[in-house]
């Protein structure tokens, strides 16, 4: 099979997806308990935490047709989130519920756990990085959900909503990142459009080197390459011939 100019899809495996797909799942839940489905508010939670979900999926599948469709698609998805960021504080004030600070124990908590967990400092056997990432990539989405269960499956609504803001939060600074090195890309790089009329320029080039190559007579007395020349001298000269590349050792010339 050729190899794609701009390989699309992969979503599947990235941390912005798979964090969107909990935050969808938990909004869901959370609605489904917590609020009235049929209320317009709970509609709208729930249909934008599905946007930003959805348009991360088929922003990547655009990659293969479109650079400015995949990051119109991804800036969409970022806007859902935000709006359910806004939905989410919302309930918190409206119902006079208080919203964890950043550096609160609680959302620390919730954060802390896309990274690996250190083992215990005092035991001299262990020689874990603090700094290592969990791979979270490689766990199913039941798995992840487990992880952060214990926020949002609680008994309290404020519990479920902090943890969802602290998700979100973290959803958008890995979008932020994929928009701007989509930006970055489409500038350096330029768009689906101006790659393939490079792609095309570059083989009509090979093509024509190739048909220039085979059009090189060999020279008649020795085999080797000949040489487009201008004769300078004689009944014919400005004429062009073709000369063996060996000259002078080898004087075979052809007309051209």
């Amino acid at each position: 099979m050729a190899k794609k100019l701009r390989p699309s899809g992969g979503y599947r495996a990235t941390a912005g997806f798979q964090t969107a797909t909990i935050i969808y799942d938990a909004v869901y839940w959370f609605c489904e308990r917590f609020l009235d489905p049929r209320s317009r508010t709970a509609d709208q939670m729930v249909q934008a935490a599905r946007s930003g979900r959805q348009n991360i999926a088929e922003g990547s599948r655009a990659t293969a047709t479109s650079s400015q469709t995949e990051l119109r698609l991804t800036s969409v998805a970022r806007s859902s989130l935000e709006e359910l960021l806004l939905d989410c504080e919302d309930f918190l004030r409206h119902r006079r519920l208080p919203q964890w600070t950043p550096d609160s124990p609680e959302a620390m908590a919730v954060r802390q756990v896309a990274y690996r967990l250190p083992r215990d400092r005092s035991d001299p056997s262990d020689r874990s990085d603090r700094t290592d990432r969990a791979n979270l990539t490689d766990l199913t989405d039941s798995e992840r959900w487990a992880l952060y269960a214990p926020w949002l499956e609680h008994d309290e609504p404020s519990v479920r909503v902090n943890a969802l803001i602290c998700l979100i939060h973290q959803a958008n600074y890995l979008l932020d990142q994929q928009i701007e090195t989509l930006e970055r890309q489409f500038v350096e790089q330029g768009g689906c459009s101006e790659q393939l009329a490079a792609a095309r320029l570059a083989e009509r080039t090979r093509q024509r080197s190739t048909q220039e190559a085979e059009a090189i007579p060999p020279c008649p007395l020795c085999g080797k390459p000949m040489v487009l020349r201008t004769a300078k001298t004689g009944r014919n000269a400005g004429q062009s011939f073709w000369g063996c590349s060996a000259y002078p050792e080898c004087r075979g010339a052809v007309n051209a």
